[in-house]
């Protein structure tokens, strides 16, 4: 993550606030290693941070270069698995540089990170933590006949059929062993078509994350023509108010299984979404890499495992606050890389959405993607208008689409 702080700033108390919370959070302080064959946990009792200083004016090197190799690989046995940097853009102008490998966290432990920094830097004082993440571990260890439970549940979406393997036509033969190149683009979505899709999710008793996963459903359905289709979403995974303020990995990846028909009705298919999506939230605990040693995929290094793209919709709160004499807010940059072949993700920005689609470059071109992403756009458009439609009707045209004029369409790259 990289944020952007305007305002005087004070480097020594910076870096005194961070090693305040490496001490305060056991997952900065972890490491991994091997114990009789057997992965396990070590938390430190000290772990020294080290702030990695960085100037443009001294340096003369791009901004986008110094983030780019501030960017390298962890060692899990040697830690920290936690590193921040800062840049020097002006005298009162700096960029903070946050990087931290994802098995000690998430996306939401970075929103509190930068909370308590805010706080720490400020001379505020934290309230004492009432769980630790270690805690969190051992109640998942005790949760046995509920893991069992939802295991069942899982093993039986996947069993009795082949799995599906999502055919998307692409642009360039897929590699052996993907190198994870990507890009990103991405699409605004009015005010009044983002009302609209709400005013249905409230018509069909669904939500605007259902309702946007089953219009992402038809669009994989349209250029594929499969009617067995495997989109993996995260879910954040804190359900006890206990861990809302505790720095870990707690989300996990949940499979959602839907089959949309040519004959079916988008609401009919919606219902189906709305179904899965719930079941799916009741067993969300099971781990998604437990669940892929048991159904015991056959391994492609060109593709992942049980599903191909990912849908996202994303209502984290903004790192953007007032800090002593200053600002804090996010510097907009782009890592160039896609885990899988297609993710869509549906950002809420106050009036409206953002649709962003990250994509394969190993497999895609960018006319292509633009493409699939008007199309997306479109399929919104007549779905909000007659949620009856039959799916063979919805997005007739595909690759030269012609989008209707009351859709604001554009593209950021």
């Amino acid at each position: 993550q990289v944020l952007e702080i305007e305002g005087p700033l004070d480097k020594v108390r910076l870096a005194e606030s961070w090693s305040a919370l490496v001490k305060r959070h056991e997952s900065l302080r972890t490491t991994f290693g091997w114990e009789n064959e057997e992965p396990v946990q070590r938390i430190q009792s000290d772990i020294v941070l080290k702030l990695e200083q960085y100037s443009v004016l001294e340096s003369g090197t791009e901004v986008n270069s110094l983030i780019q190799g501030f960017i390298r690989p962890f060692h899990l046995e040697e830690g920290p698995l936690f590193r921040v940097g800062l840049i020097e853009l002006a005298a009162e102008k700096h960029l903070l540089l946050l990087d931290m490998h994802h098995i000690i966290s998430d996306g939401i432990s970075m929103t509190i990170l930068v909370r308590e920094f805010n706080a720490l830097y400020s001379g505020k004082e934290l309230p004492e933590l009432r769980v630790r993440y270690r805690d969190y571990g051992a109640w998942q260890e005790n949760q046995e006949e509920t893991r069992k439970n939802q295991e069942k549940y899982w093993i039986q979406q996947f069993a009795g059929e082949e799995i599906p393997v999502l055919d998307l036509p692409t642009d360039y033969p897929r590699p052996v062993q993907r190198n994870f190149e990507g890009e990103r683009i991405s699409i605004e979505v009015g005010e009044e078509l983002t009302q609209r899709l709400e005013q249905l999710a409230v018509e069909t008793g669904t939500t605007l994350f259902m309702v946007l996963l089953a219009a992402y459903t038809v669009l994989l359905h349209k250029y594929t023509g499969q009617e067995d289709i495997i989109v993996g979403t995260p879910i954040a995974g804190r359900g006890h108010t206990d861990v809302e303020h505790v720095v870990g990995m707690f989300v996990n990846t949940l499979a959602l299984r839907n089959r949309p028909r040519a004959e079916q009705t988008f609401t009919a298919l919606l219902k189906e979404v709305k179904e899965n999506a719930l079941k799916a939230y009741e067993n969300q605990d099971y781990p998604f890499e437990k669940l892929v040693e048991q159904l015991d995929l056959r391994r492609d290094l060109g593709r992942n495992p049980l599903f191909d793209t990912m849908f996202v919709l994303q209502n984290i709160e903004r790192t953007e606050m007032e800090m002593e004499n200053g600002r804090i807010s996010p510097y907009p940059f782009e890592h160039k890389v896609s885990k899988f072949d297609l993710t869509l993700e549906a950002v809420t920005n106050g009036n409206g959405l953002q649709i962003y689609l990250e994509y394969s470059s190993e497999i895609f071109a960018l006319e292509t993607v633009k493409a699939i992403i008007e199309g997306y756009l479109k399929i919104l458009d007549e779905i909000t208008y007659n949620q009856n439609i039959y799916i063979k009707s919805i997005l007739t045209e595909l690759i030269s689409l012609e989008t209707p004029e009351k859709i604001d369409i554009n593209f950021n790259f």
